[in-house]
């Protein structure tokens, strides 16, 4: 892989682990963009509760709807927001990161089915795929400290 292209994976990266974090912020804090001060968990509010409550749709609703503000999904989604977005910006852990965002967003996406706008392709099949290529490419290696986790980490090729 020549050097554009591990920018371009270091930027998708980058970007992703953005996303994810900026998620967690938001619902953490309540900072105004996606969840009113009001509703930010650290004031009380349940960061599932709204989405899986009013905003799922499709033949597997009524599970998700049964998940909405559940403590223990709460956490999860949280803990999973935090961890993977960091683990993406720091480039360690991204085949982990990248794994199990893959599977963050693809449960997001099987809760609100068919797509709005798309029989079935919307942004989080994209995020799915950018997180597995993420993963496969080994993109820590690029713009973070990837090399230097893979060498902490070298008997346990799962955890690079």
């Amino acid at each position: 892989m020549n050097g554009r292209e591990r920018y371009i994976w270091a930027a998708l990266r980058l970007g992703m682990g953005w996303l994810l974090l900026w998620s967690f912020l938001d619902k953490l804090f309540g900072l105004g963009f996606a969840t009113a001060p009001g509703d930010a968990w650290i004031a009380g509010g349940s960061p599932t509760f709204g989405y899986l409550n009013f905003a799922t749709s499709g033949p597997l609703s009524a599970f998700f709807q049964n998940l909405a503000g559940n403590v223990v999904v709460d956490w999860l989604f949280m803990l999973g927001l935090l961890l993977i977005g960091l683990a993406l910006i720091l480039g360690i852990g991204v085949k982990i990161a990248g794994y199990s965002g893959a599977l963050l967003v693809f449960s997001l996406w099987l809760s609100h089915l068919p797509p709005e706008n798309n029989p079935f392709l919307d942004e989080h099949i994209i995020y799915l795929i950018v997180l597995i290529g993420l993963a496969r490419v080994k993109a820590g290696q690029w713009v973070g400290l990837g090399k230097w986790w893979s060498e902490r980490v070298k008997n346990y090729p799962f955890l690079e």
